[in-house]
This record gives structure tokens, sequence and C-alpha cells, in this order.
């Protein structure tokens, strides 16, 4: 029989894309009121690995990622994905085929042994939480990097983006 322990906290990270990078900015005030200070930002990379967004969000889109100091419980992860999609409620764009988002903002965690990512979409891979969220391993952590599996998204499997969530794993 396996014994039972809570689960260790984990580091929290909300990615963020946007054809209008300046949004990034607009929405840290709304982040840190709610998980506390940054302790890491990546650099605004290109994001032009897909173009899944392009129709919402426009072209020439950008991606950011936040890391937060204070560390998160894991099973959060529903409650947070449900507070980052108010904000982009906040920043919805009325056209002529309806709302759509300015801003899409990705919220997960960093284990050392994983990335976790946060989304409304059930597929094969990823498992129910609670209340309408799906969480997915996205990066594994083997040897001494991160390494993506078979279903992890394009961007994800970049040098950049492994070398960022290396560097965010020794804040952990």
């Amino acid at each position: 029989m396996g014994i039972l322990k809570p689960a260790a906290p984990v580091k929290l990270l909300v990615g963020m894309i946007s054809g209008r990078p300046a949004l990034f900015e607009e929405v840290r005030p709304f982040l840190t009121a709610r998980f506390g200070p940054i302790d890491l930002e990546s650099p605004v990379f290109a994001w032009n690995h897909t173009t899944y967004y392009e129709k919402e969000l426009g072209t020439d889109l950008k991606r950011q990622f936040f890391f937060f100091k204070q560390s998160i419980p894991p099973d959060s992860l529903p409650e947070i994905k449900r507070f980052t999609n108010e904000i982009e409620r906040r920043w919805l764009r009325t056209t002529a085929e309806g709302n759509s988002r300015q801003i899409n903002l990705d919220p997960g965690y960093l284990a050392p042994s994983k990335i976790v990512l946060a989304t409304t979409k059930d597929y094969s891979h990823r498992i129910y939480l609670r209340d309408g969220i799906y969480a997915e391993v996205t990066l594994m952590y083997q040897g001494k990097s991160f390494v993506p599996l078979a279903h992890t998204y394009p961007d994800f499997r970049s040098d950049d983006y492994i070398s960022l969530f290396n560097e965010a794993r020794k804040r952990l």
C-alpha cells in the first residue's frame, strides 16, 4: 500500500501570446496582485510556430513567460486557469465575427520533474482536473534538461524555451 503524502509546492508560470506585446505589461499588475512578485521573466519571443491563433490574435504574434516567486500547490491550477480566463475577457475585442481575445494566457507550473500546462480543451494525453480544466505534462526533466514529449507544442520544443525552463528550475 502506498503512503499518502501532500504534493510538494511548485513554481507558477504564465505564458502569454499576443499581437500587441504591450498587453504583457498591462496584464502584469493583475497577475502580481493575485500571485505575488515575478522572479523571472523571459524575453519577448517571436511566436511563429503555427497559425492557430492568427485569426483571433492577429499576425506577428509574440510570446513572453512570467515565473512567480511564491510557490503554489499543484491542485490550485484549475482556479488559476479560470482567473487567467477572466483576465483574457477584459481584453475581448468585438468584431463582425463576434468577440475575440487580444491576449492568450497559458498558466502552468514547473516542478522538478516536469512542466504542466492547464487547458480547457480535452485530448487523449490530457487529464481532467475539475471545473472544466485539464492538465498536460508538456515537458519532462531527464538527465540535466527538460525534454519534449510526442505531444509537446512546437514552441515548447525550441532551444530558447528549454533554456528558459532549465533556468527557472534552478529557482525552485
